[in-house]
């Protein structure tokens, strides 16, 4: 299905979903449902974050109905799930919404966001207000918030010391198999290899690859520790979710709901951060107590040589102007 098709096809849904949803609250006269679809687990950060928090902010007007493991709708489905008037909440990425709206990639490009401090300074920036109000007038969904996914960091075999992107050449970095990720292995200076994950743990082991990419937990829980030496804190791309629900659902409530919405999407957002940060930091500790060298290298050469690649490709023609120079701002 072509971008325009699928685009077109989601904004005739926007208007029934609107009318479904509309239709419902005015007849309802107790809570709101909000049900969300997700394929984390519920022992994600971001799950947990969502009950422990979003539930019980919204719990004096609505009840909060979280579905985990891609149970009520599949992953990719959920937006359009959304416009139908089907489903009221998602977790959605930056990726997703690309596949509607180019002007997303800007978002899914290594060395974009730098933290997770500055994903909240660009989401909550007005360069982001033209993104969000497309994405409501087309989509009719709206973004809550920003949720922070974690860093990818680069762990290798072997004990060459890594600075510079020119240090990578010749390194064979598994990536996933799709052309943006091999790009983004490039970018770093290194060979790109496409290996399926399932294997990567017997590539490493055999030398088949010479490194990976992930945030430090999954090296931790499919044990690339054990046939890898080192971890390079290259933090290349600091990975994002928004946390959205149906603009309709969001326009049926009161302004004080509405604002109790938020403030629990934002609480709820904090609360996953902060734990998804600590595991980060708990992760360093345990891989240098498994002997690996752990270490941050030239990070504003890294940046600045990808950032190069990506705004002499064909991934940038799409990004409104100056919106990389201010996000770069914000990082300041």
């Amino acid at each position: 299905m072509t971008f325009t098709t699928t685009r077109r096809a989601l904004m005739s849904a926007v208007a029934a979903g609107a009318l479904l949803l509309s239709a419902g609250a005015s007849l309802a006269q107790d809570k709101i449902t909000l049900r969300l679809s997700s394929v984390n687990t519920e022992t994600d950060s971001r799950a947990i974050g969502l009950i422990e928090k979003f539930g019980p902010g919204v719990a004096e007007f609505a009840n909060f109905e979280p579905h985990w493991n891609g149970t009520l709708f599949k992953q990719g489905t959920e937006l359009e799930a959304i416009a139908r008037g089907n489903l009221e909440m998602s977790i959605a990425s930056a990726q997703e919404f690309s596949s509607f709206f180019p002007e997303f990639t800007i978002l899914t490009a290594g060395y974009v966001h730098q933290s997770a401090e500055h994903q909240i300074a660009v989401f909550n920036d007005p360069i982001m207000d033209p993104l969000k109000a497309k994405v409501e007038a087309e989509l009719g969904v709206k973004l809550l918030t920003v949720m922070y996914l974690g860093k990818r960091q680069i762990n290798l075999k072997g004990d060459k010391e890594i600075k510079t992107p020119a240090d990578m050449a010749g390194i064979k970095l598994r990536m996933p198999g799709t052309d943006a990720w091999q790009f983004l292995g490039s970018a770093l200076g290194a060979s790109p290899v496409p290996v399926a994950f399932p294997e990567l743990y017997t590539a490493l082991q055999t030398g088949a690859v010479d490194g990976q990419d992930n945030p430090l937990p999954s090296v931790i829980d499919s044990k690339f520790y054990e046939v890898t030496n080192q971890v390079v804190l290259t933090s290349h791309l600091v990975d994002l979710n928004y946390l959205t629900i149906s603009k309709a659902a969001w326009d049926a409530m009161t302004p004080e709901q509405q604002a109790a919405t938020q403030a629990a999407a934002d609480a709820a957002a904090e609360h996953a951060r902060q734990m998804q940060l600590q595991k980060e930091a708990d992760a360093v500790a345990f891989l240098e107590s498994q002997g690996l060298k752990v270490y941050e290298p030239d990070v504003a050469a890294f940046r600045d040589a990808v950032q190069a690649a990506y705004l002499a490709s064909d991934y940038a023609k799409d990004w409104p102007a100056g919106m990389l120079e201010r996000i770069n701002e914000l990082a300041k």
